[in-house]
């Protein structure tokens, strides 16, 4: 009877919160079928099995955390996968004959046991129906009772629609003071907000940080935007994918800033992985385009949207979230002109673009309107200098001004 432990999902985690189950006991189950979904600190996975038998027992419920190494199922009868049964790839076990890796770091204490959970009795009252397990996970960090709600999906389904609907309704009951009927809500720092808590942390505390900016007139920027999706609107640009094609420019003329912090070494990659700020409603998470500098702008702006839509319906791998090299952040999305960004450690930089508006505008010795936007660059100071920070954003800014000189780098 093998127990199969949760596995080293990568990225040095080392917990992982389990969202569903897929299987109960008593259920058979084949090689890599998937068994468990879980969220770790970078995203949603699932988890295939390198067994087939019957499962004999779960050792976690949902919404308990589970260390890396610690039993997830218990499989009787198994067969396990060998070389060519199984496909499945997860860091830190499978069945190729590769040797494990060695963990990082002082051992952890194992875990005390989590008690099985029982079979379902054919008599039980049927469980909520819901169409997704994030939605249940959803109304959980709510505080919202699902047998409570009313699911207008097929068959009566509650789907994050009304799930979303009930916490707005519950809002705005509150008073000023933010209390509810029920007293104080509590929202557990884990998962994703913790991830991200712990790195911002860090940035501040080990980051010796400064920052420039600059207003740029981004009317010319606006034009190039209307020009491009005028002459291919199948395939649109945004304002982001436009500021990260500069930047990418910029990097290859400033590389110190395209870098990474570790231990006492600066390291400059060759290529270009562009991190951005996504703001989605389980918080703030900066996804990955891989290889930037190797896509056309209405490639990467089709990549920055792709990876936008899977940060809010939470598909994003933790592949999908690492080894950035620089991040480029559009919080004028929120109708602010600047920001004090914090540095995505250990990266060296951050890019940030304000909202664009009509200002008052000195051009060719005239006062005029046109549409101006703030550029901030947060840097760390042990990578560069401001002659560097400075050349950098100044760079960017000059293409934000004149799209058309960007043509000369391409």
């Amino acid at each position: 009877m093998p127990d199969f432990p949760l596995p080293d999902l990568g990225e040095g985690l080392e917990e992982a919160e389990v969202i569903a189950w897929h299987v109960k006991v008593g259920d058979r189950v084949t090689v890599d079928q998937v068994i468990v979904e879980v969220e770790t600190a970078k995203a949603v996975v699932e988890v295939p099995v390198p067994y087939a038998g019957v499962v004999s027992a779960l050792h976690a419920e949902s919404g308990s955390t589970v260390s890396v190494g610690q039993p997830l199922i218990t499989v009787t009868d198994a067969q396990a996968a060998g070389e060519e049964a199984s496909g499945s790839v997860l860091i830190g076990y499978g069945t190729t004959a590769a040797p494990a890796r060695a963990r990082r770091g002082r051992r952890r204490a194992a875990p005390a046991p989590v008690p099985s959970v029982p079979p379902v009795p054919s008599d039980q009252p049927q469980r909520v129906a819901v169409s997704s397990p994030l939605v249940r996970k959803e109304a959980r960090n709510a505080g919202l009772d699902l047998a409570s709600l009313a699911g207008t999906g097929p068959a009566g389904v509650v789907s994050r629609r009304d799930v979303r609907q009930a916490i707005a309704e519950s809002a705005a009951r509150q008073d000023w003071t933010g209390a509810t009927q029920t007293g104080e809500r509590r929202i557990p720092l884990r998962g994703a907000r913790r991830a991200m808590a712990d790195k911002l942390s860090r940035s501040r505390r080990e980051i010796p940080e400064a920052t420039v900016w600059v207003d740029v007139d981004a009317t010319g920027l606006v034009e190039a935007r209307r020009a491009l999706n005028a002459a291919d609107p199948a395939r649109p640009v945004s304002l982001l994918a436009l500021l990260a094609r500069f930047t990418i420019l910029g990097l290859r003329r400033y590389p110190e800033l395209n870098a990474r912090i570790e231990r006492d070494e600066i390291l400059i990659p060759e290529g270009v992985n562009l991190g951005f700020a996504a703001q989605t409603d389980h918080g703030l998470v900066v996804p990955v385009v891989h290889d930037a500098h190797r896509l056309t702008t209405r490639d990467l702006s089709a990549r920055l949207a792709q990876r936008s839509a899977a940060a809010r319906e939470r598909r994003l791998a933790p592949a999908d979230l690492a080894d950035g090299t620089f991040t480029v952040n559009n919080y004028g999305v929120f109708g602010v002109d600047g920001s004090a960004a914090i540095i995505n450690h250990p990266e060296v930089a951050i890019l940030g673009l304000g909202r664009v508006i009509d200002r008052p505008w000195v051009a060719d010795g005239q006062l005029t309107v046109r549409k101006v936007a703030e550029l901030t660059l947060a840097f760390d100071h042990r990578a560069c200098d401001g002659g560097t920070a400075g050349g950098f954003l100044r760079y960017v800014a000059d293409r934000i001004e004149s799209p058309a000189t960007a043509l000369g780098d391409l």
